[in-house]
């Protein structure tokens, strides 16, 4: 007979109590927040940054090419014209910093911002506390647009909307979690993706257990005054899409451990407005159409009655950036993740849909020849020539192509060329061309 010894077998059981102990208290500690998780959650930051630097990874929100893009192949294509709206993330000092500039055709930097979440928004008392950011650049710009006098206007990413003018003075602050799109609309004012942070049940949004995010939709003055608010979970279930709120996760009643993402229900990227000069067809006047990331849907609703008139999911995969085309037609930015089993085939695509005639159709797709891919963010502009302008965010770089799929024109963010590492850009926007005398004039009056 085995002779067990009492002694041993007390001390290995005593340590297997203290290994489960310490698991399921670092798992708790991890997600409550509880102490000490602020130095456990410092000491991961430096770790992180000390294991990239050794390694030679670039740091987050930048990435490195596996090959240089294709130069722009016939020199006779020309760009439509104007000066472009870029902001993205820069580096220098070894650190990143927020960018915002006005560049010309030849990537010449015409105006820029010196832009800093830190000293523009000092007291961001509506942010909550868990989610400040603590280091430089705290941030990004998600979202922005160039004013009739110069002025800009932007997101700070989930922290809130900006006014600044030419020197880079603060005009108003908005203090609204605003985040991702941000659309000058044809009548001045200016229309915006926002959320609401709970902590508490919310009656009209059952069975959601806080702390969760509750997507708006808002429209702001130029002045920066909130004018009217939409709720897009409660526009859902009153559309009868409920199903779409609960999609995303499970959320056992019994369980009260918060899961990842969890407080992310359906991620709006995108608000878009139907312009007032455009001819009306299936979208008329007073008709807002909605990107909706985590439920890979894309809706239009109006405004009055918010009734949802058309609504499409499962066509695109995390897309972004829906675009009116004409009264009865919309495009949208397909970020197509994951839709391949080997990584080296993945490919963004831009499609065109008619609501009228019921059908669809690629417009442009990333190829070997022509590769084109983010797996996050990214923009799209029609042009008034037709071109399209494309921003592929992740890879740092924004593009023109004209009907028939040639690049045209392209600009790409390198933070270190001869390693073929590049920056995130959220946005290039070609400006209308009452803007290129609006910078030159800026640009000859700081000459003189």
């Amino acid at each position: 007979m085995v002779k067990i010894n009492s002694d041993k077998l007390s001390f290995a059981g005593f340590m297997t109590a203290c290994t489960i102990f310490v698991f399921f208290g670092g798992f708790l500690v991890r997600d409550f927040k509880l102490f000490p998780y602020n130095y456990y959650a410092k000491a991961m930051q430096g770790y992180k940054k000390l294991r990239n630097q050794i390694s030679g990874k670039p740091p987050e929100q930048f990435n490195r090419l596996d090959k240089p893009f294709p130069e722009i192949s016939n020199d006779n294509f020309q760009p439509y014209e104007g000066l472009n709206l870029v902001t993205k993330l820069g580096y220098k000092n070894n650190t990143r910093y927020i960018a915002a500039e006005i560049v010309d055709s030849q990537s010449n930097i015409i105006h820029e911002w010196d832009i800093n979440w830190f000293e523009m928004w000092p007291k961001p008392d509506h942010v909550p506390k868990e989610i400040l950011p603590k280091e430089e650049p705290g941030t990004q710009i998600h979202g922005a647009v160039v004013m009739e006098n110069g002025d800009l206007v932007f997101n700070f990413e989930y922290f809130g909307l900006i006014r600044i003018n030419l020197e880079g003075q603060v005009v108003w602050r908005l203090p609204y979690l605003t985040h991702h799109s941000l659309h000058l609309h044809d009548d001045g004012n200016l229309w915006v993706s926002g959320r609401i942070y709970h902590t508490e049940n919310t009656p009209e949004l059952p069975h959601l257990t806080p702390p969760f995010y509750e997507d708006t939709v808002l429209e702001v003055s130029p002045e920066g005054k909130i004018l009217r608010e939409w709720s897009v979970p409660k526009i859902l279930r009153k559309n009868g899409y409920t199903g779409l709120l609960y999609s995303t996760y499970v959320r056992f009643l019994s369980l009260k451990v918060p899961q990842r993402n969890s407080r992310d229900i359906l991620h709006l990227n995108d608000v878009e407005p139907f312009p007032l000069k455009m001819q009306e067809g299936i979208f008329e006047k007073g008709d807002v159409m909605l990107s909706v990331r985590h439920i890979n849907t894309v809706f239009v609703f109006n405004t009055d009655t918010e009734k949802i008139k058309t609504l499409i999911t499962g066509k695109f995969i995390h897309q972004h950036d829906p675009d009116f085309v004409d009264g009865n037609t919309i495009s949208v930015f397909d970020n197509n993740v994951v839709n391949d089993l080997n990584q080296d085939n993945f490919a963004s695509r831009i499609w065109l849909i008619s609501l009228k005639d019921n059908t669809s159709k690629i417009f442009f797709e990333g190829s070997l020849d022509k590769p084109f891919y983010t797996q996050i963010m990214g923009k799209s502009q029609w042009l008034p020539n037709g071109n399209l302008l494309i921003t592929e965010s992740r890879s740092g770089r924004g593009f023109e192509i004209n009907q028939q799929g040639d690049i045209v024109w392209q600009y790409i963010n390198y933070v270190d060329q001869e390693k073929g590492i590049v920056a995130n850009i959220s946005e290039v926007t070609r400006l209308p061309i009452e803007y290129t005398k609006l910078f030159g004039r800026e640009k000859e009056s700081k000459k003189n």
